[in-house]
């Protein structure tokens, strides 16, 4: 065998090593499984085919499809997957109640989960190089962008359970947190068993919550299923286009992501979850960084007001989404969510606030045509559409 392909069939490292390294390193969950083909591939296909994924054309590539089914038919020599969870829950405190601020999901307050986790696995697999004594040059660092199917590999590696939500939810930490995998080239001497246990029960809780019907119960398998079209997550983030008008009222306030079908699921409940411990997750993430004035002066992420949200210009927008997932919806994309929160908002205030109406005026002669769709069907929910410089609503 030549030098550049290298011979890893006796490689194997000691998994009591690989667990501490991973806890050391702040890893909240660790989960040992070998890398083959996915269980669930004929249901990824019937899912897709099906279109519930939506515009994320990226999931339907076929190179992509065969890389999530089966990781290995790309990479032949990878052996073994360390799946890694890390807590992001930063506490109860929600802007729901209050229809003028808008809700962030949990996971978006802080510092982008991406940078956060890949460099832990970075360090991790520097650990695995040291014990192996070797480089790993096949090893690879999965963290959500990857055409790996996270989840699976939890399940597989004991981690916990798909719940009805589609989350995998763990028996003593709930849902709220991150999965990634470093997928390896090494064996390890011992794996652990899959998690086979359906603890929901009769539960059904993020079924009946969910408020615009995106989570559909389980197949004839039992496999949860999710309509991402209707999903405001995906709505507010991945989706590139308008809002559909029947959904837009039940978005509510919730202007980046959804956390709902976590928020009433009774194994988030305060006997299993923890505030995290990456300070980088909290809200105030930016402080520990010695955060400029200008984006202290900026809204914060744990309850923004609408109107602030919707004031930001483009330079400003740029400051208070640097490092942050919040980018991912773009400039247009997060003002479309705005507007359909103002809306929403100010169609249930008999005296909708001046200023919050001149936030919509304004953006109803915005640039981008996302926006002004949205800000008009926002105004008209104020029965305020007889304005200068504001069209009518369609």
């Amino acid at each position: 065998m030549s030098s550049a392909t290298p011979d890893t069939s006796a490689l194997r490292l000691d998994a009591a090593a690989v667990r501490t390294a991973c806890s050391e390193l702040g890893f909240d969950l660790v989960g040992l499984t070998r890398v083959r083909a996915s269980d669930h591939g004929a249901f990824l296909r019937r899912w897709l085919a099906a279109g519930r994924h939506g515009g994320m054309a990226y999931l339907s590539r076929p190179d992509a499809v065969e890389r999530r089914t089966d990781p290995a038919r790309a990479h032949p020599e990878l052996r073994s997957a360390i799946v890694v969870g890390l807590n992001y829950f930063t506490g109860d405190e929600q802007a729901d109640d209050n229809a003028a601020h808008g809700v962030i999901a949990r996971y978006a307050r802080g510092r982008d989960y991406h940078r956060v986790i890949k460099s832990k696995l970075i360090a991790l697999l520097r650990r695995l190089e040291e014990q192996a004594g070797r480089r790993l040059p096949h090893t690879r660092a999965c963290v959500d962008t990857a055409p790996v199917l996270e989840r699976e590999l939890a399940q597989r590696a004991g981690l916990g359970w798909f719940g009805r939500s589609t989350m995998l939810i763990n028996p003593t930490r709930g849902s709220y947190f991150f999965l990634a995998a470093l997928l390896t080239e090494v064996e390890l001497d011992a794996y652990d068993e899959p998690f086979t246990r359906d603890h929901c029960g009769s539960c059904n809780a993020c079924v009946d919550a969910c408020p615009t019907g995106a989570l559909l119960g389980r197949d004839a398998s039992g496999a949860p299923v999710i309509d991402a079209t209707r999903c405001i997550s995906y709505l507010t983030i991945e989706n590139r286009g308008p809002i559909p008008h029947e959904l837009r009222p039940l978005i509510g306030n919730r202007v980046f992501g959804c956390d709902i079908c976590q928020e009433v699921c009774p194994w988030n409940g305060p006997k299993f979850v923890q505030i995290t411990r990456e300070r980088g997750f909290l809200p105030g993430w930016r402080e520990t960084r010695g955060a400029s004035k200008a984006s202290a002066e900026l809204p914060d992420t744990q309850s923004p007001s609408l109107v602030a949200l919707m004031r930001m210009t483009r330079e400003e927008w740029d400051v208070w989404t640097r490092g942050s997932a919040i980018r991912r919806a773009g400039y247009a994309g997060l003002r479309r969510n705005v507007a359909v929160a103002l809306g929403n908002w100010l169609s249930r205030e008999p005296e909708p606030p001046e200023e919050a109406l001149a936030a919509l005026r304004d953006a109803v002669t915005d640039e981008d045509p996302l926006v002004r769709e949205h800000a008009t069907w926002a105004l008209a929910q104020t029965g305020r559409m007889r304005t200068a410089g504001a069209p009518d609503a369609t």
